[in-house]
Formats: structure tokens, C-alpha cells, sequence
């Protein structure tokens, strides 16, 4: 029987360091670090997500500012606050919620943000940086992920490693982390075929496809670490991963839930960010 790995749990205690940190910099009379939030519409996911993140902030004491538009916003009005932000030596990180309502270009938005307050490591410049090994912002969820393995006792080094998703969120640099790491990755997605096959050699199985309940116990081989980063609302209104969790925890050694995972993790691991962008702007 595996064990199950929450994040909930881990991310509590780096949030728990976090905040005493965070309260020895407030008594010293320093500036707090900012997290800047900018969310274009009213999708109720990212909602959910920002108000997370929030609440995140205030647990662990840091400021954080809400920007918000409209969903019929132009393209130059979020360009404009990025560039406010980028401006704004208050605010050390800078994240554009996504998705954007249609007729915005994300891409084009993500260039205009800072690299060094591209706390969500998604800027070109942060993305090269991380390709090249050079210091930089890494991706959230992958941090995350990482993270998580690590708790959980994986080997990386000689382990063969298979990622369902290729993404630029998740996918992609969540190989590149293991790749570093010594690990034989290989990434599959919608145009795989014998899906099954390749998963079930795995040591390390990291799934990003949004795709409810897809892996079940024939995709999993026995003694493998698995994390799940889906997260999918049935029909009922619950939450599941991309992995049957029950079904598989019998076969691996140790598996992330859906919700209470990767989510809380990617939270914990944005707030560290704005604390590294937050020390290097102090010291700049």
C-alpha cells in the first residue's frame, strides 16, 4: 500500500518559516515583500486561486496588491498596469493570472512583465535562464513538484521518469527539473500511442493533462512515485486529479491527492519566489 504525500501539509510548514521570517523583518522596520496580482474577467477558478493566494500572503505576513479588469479589457490596459507594477518599487513580484479572456494575447502580456519580478518564471528571459542552468525564476508548479518527489524519497539520479503533458506551465520545465537531476526523461501527450506502455516502466510518473481519472493501475508500475498535478470539477461539483487515486495507491510507493497536493505547493512556492525577488531588489 502507498502513502499518501499531501502538500497541504508540507506547504504549512515552509509557510510556518516563511512567516516567522517575515515577522522578525516587520519588528526590524523593513519594507515588506509585495506580491502583485493582476486578473483580467471574472473566471471563478481563478478566483478560487486568487483568493488562495490571498490568503496565503496575509498567513505568512506579506503585502500583497489586487489588480483587477474587466473581461471586455483592451490589450493596453493590462499592458498598462504590468508596466505600473514594473515601475512600482513597492512590489518585488508580479503574476498574471491565467487563463485571459479571449481577444488577449498572454504571451505578449508575459513579455512585458519585469524578469525580476517574474515571480511565476514564465518571461522568455526566465524560461532561457532556466534551459541554460543560469539563476533565474523557476515555474511554481514544478518547484512544487520537485518538492514533493523529494519528500516522498524518490532517487532521481539514473531513475527513468515519465511526464504526461507537455505544457509550458507544467510539462516542459517540470522534464528540464528532472533532466538537472539526473533523471531519463520522456515526455509523452495527446499523440502518444501505447500511453500505458511507457507510464507503467516508470519510476517517477508526473502527470499534467487535465484529464479526469486517466491513469488507473495498468499506467502505474509497482513501487512508483506518482504526482498528480490535474485538477478537474466533476459533474457532482467534487475535485479528482488526472489519477485514479484510490484505484492506484495499492500499486506505488507513494502518490499526491487531488485537491491538497500539488495546489497548495505551487502556492508556498510562489510566495518564495516573491521573497527571492524581494531580497534581490533590497540588495540591488
Amino acid at each position: 500500500m502507498g502513502v499518501i504525500v499531501y502538500g497541504s501539509e508540507l506547504a504549512a510548514e515552509r509557510k510556518a518559516v516563511m512567516k516567522e521570517k517575515l515577522a522578525v523583518l516587520k519588528k526590524s522596520g523593513a519594507r515588506m515583500p509585495c506580491l502583485a496580482v493582476i486578473m483580467a474577467g471574472n473566471d471563478a477558478p481563478s478566483l478560487s486561486y486568487i483568493r488562495a493566494k490571498e490568503k496565503a500572503c496575509a498567513y505568512v505576513g506579506m503585502d500583497s496588491r489586487m489588480f483587477t479588469l474587466p473581461a471586455d479589457c483592451t490589450q493596453l490596459d493590462l499592458e498598462d498596469v504590468i508596466c505600473r507594477c514594473n515601475e512600482d518599487g513597492g512590489i518585488d513580484g508580479i503574476l498574471l493570472q491565467l487563463p485571459l479572456p479571449d481577444g488577449l494575447d498572454a504571451e505578449r502580456a508575459l513579455r512585458m512583465i519585469s524578469p525580476s519580478k517574474d515571480v511565476d518564471g514564465l518571461h522568455p528571459i526566465n524560461v532561457a535562464r532556466l534551459q541554460l542552468r543560469k539563476p533565474g525564476f523557476v515555474p511554481c508548479t514544478p518547484q512544487g513538484v520537485i518538492y514533493l518527489l523529494e519528500k516522498m524519497g524518490a532517487s532521481f539520479e539514473g531513475a527513468r521518469a515519465v511526464v504526461v503533458g507537455r505544457s509550458q506551465l507544467v510539462g516542459m520545465p517540470v522534464s528540464k527539473l528532472l533532466l538537472d537531476r539526473n533523471a531519463t526523461v520522456t515526455m509523452c501527450h495527446s499523440h502518444t500511442r501505447n500511453l500505458a506502455q511507457i507510464t507503467s516502466q516508470a519510476d517517477i510518473l508526473v502527470v499534467a493533462v487535465g484529464s479526469p481519472k486517466l491513469i488507473t493501475p495498468e499506467y502505474v508500475r509497482e513501487g512508483a512515485y506518482v504526482v498528480d498535478v490535474g485538477v478537474n470539477r466533476l459533474s457532482t461539483g467534487k475535485l479528482c486529479g488526472d489519477v485514479d487515486t484510490e484505484a492506484v495507491l495499492p500499486k506505488c510507493a507513494a502518490i499526491t491527492p487531488v485537491p491538497k497536493g500539488v495546489g497548495p505547493m505551487t502556492i508556498c512556492c510562489l510566495l518564495e519566489n516573491t521573497m527571492k525577488a524581494y531580497q534581490e531588489h533590497m540588495n540591488a
